[in-house]
C-alpha cells in the first residue's frame, strides 16, 4: 500500500513545482482546459489539500473561504475548485478524511455564524462525495431542501452571472471549461443504480460538455455523517 499523506497550502504558498504537479495532474484527465485556465482558477482559491502517495502527487482539492450577506445575516462560505485524484488511486481515504478535518477547523473558527459548501459538480464520482459528508443537502433525491435554493441561486449567480441557469441549477458554458475525459466520465453499471448517480445525470445531463450542477449543504454538527462529526471533532484536538 501507499503511504498516503497530505497537507493544506495558502495558494500564495504553492510553489511552481506544485503548481505544474497540479497542472499536469489536473489535465491528464480533463479535456477543455490548459495550464493559464488551471492557473486563473487556482488564483482565484484561498488555499489547497495536495495528497501524495511517497513524493509523488496523486491528487488535490481547492477551495475559497469567503463571506456574504444574504437575508440580512453574514455567512460564511467554502466554495469548491478544482478537483482530481489519480484513477490508480481511486479508493484512498486520504484526501477526504482530510478535506473533512480541515473544513471541521474553518467551521469552529466561527462557530456562532452559519457556514454552508458551496460546490459546483462536474462529475458523478463527485456528487456522491456529498450524501457521505452529509445527512441533507441540495439537491437531494429523497429530502425535499429546498430551503437552501435560494441561498445557491444568490450565490451562483455572483460567480457565474447569466451561465448560471436558475431553473435547472446548472451552470452551462459556451465552451467548456474543463470536463472528465470521457475513459473516467462515464458511470459503471452499478454505479448508474446509485440513487445520487441517477439524480446527477437526471439535473446535469450535459457533464460530458463540461456543464456543472450547483450544490449546497448546511455544515452543521446536526447534519454531519457521524465519520464526518468525528472527524470534525477531532480535527480541534
Amino acid at each position: 500500500m501507499s503511504d498516503y499523506h497530505s497537507i493544506v497550502k495558502p495558494v500564495s504558498d504553492i510553489d511552481e513545482k506544485e503548481r505544474q504537479a497540479m497542472s499536469d495532474l489536473y489535465l491528464t484527465f480533463y479535456d477543455g482546459s490548459c495550464r493559464e485556465r488551471f492557473e486563473a482558477d487556482l488564483a482565484a482559491k484561498t488555499e489547497a489539500l495536495l495528497v501524495y502517495a511517497e513524493t509523488v502527487l496523486i491528487g488535490f482539492t481547492t477551495l475559497e473561504l469567503y463571506e456574504c450577506n444574504f437575508a440580512g445575516r453574514k455567512t460564511r462560505i467554502i466554495y469548491s475548485g478544482d478537483t482530481i485524484v489519480d484513477p490508480a488511486h481511486w479508493g484512498q481515504q486520504a484526501l477526504a478524511f482530510a478535506w473533512i478535518s480541515r473544513i471541521g477547523q474553518l467551521r469552529y473558527i466561527e462557530p456562532n455564524t452559519p457556514m454552508y459548501w458551496f460546490l459546483i459538480v462536474k462529475g458523478h464520482r463527485t456528487f456522491r462525495f456529498l450524501p457521505a459528508f452529509a445527512k441533507s443537502f441540495y439537491p437531494h433525491w429523497e429530502e425535499d431542501r429546498s430551503d437552501l435554493k435560494p441561498l445557491l441561486d444568490h450565490l451562483a449567480h455572483e460567480k457565474f452571472g447569466a451561465e448560471y441557469k436558475t431553473e435547472s441549477g446548472v451552470v452551462e458554458y459556451a465552451t467548456s471549461h474543463g470536463h472528465l475525459k470521457a475513459e473516467i466520465a462515464e458511470p459503471s453499471p452499478e454505479e448508474i443504480d446509485k440513487p445520487s448517480v441517477a439524480l446527477f445525470l437526471a439535473r446535469n445531463s450535459r457533464f460530458r460538455e463540461g456543464s456543472e450542477l450547483c450544490c449546497l449543504c448546511e455544515i452543521e454538527e446536526s447534519n454531519m455523517r457521524p465519520l464526518t462529526l468525528r472527524l470534525f471533532r477531532k480535527s480541534l484536538k
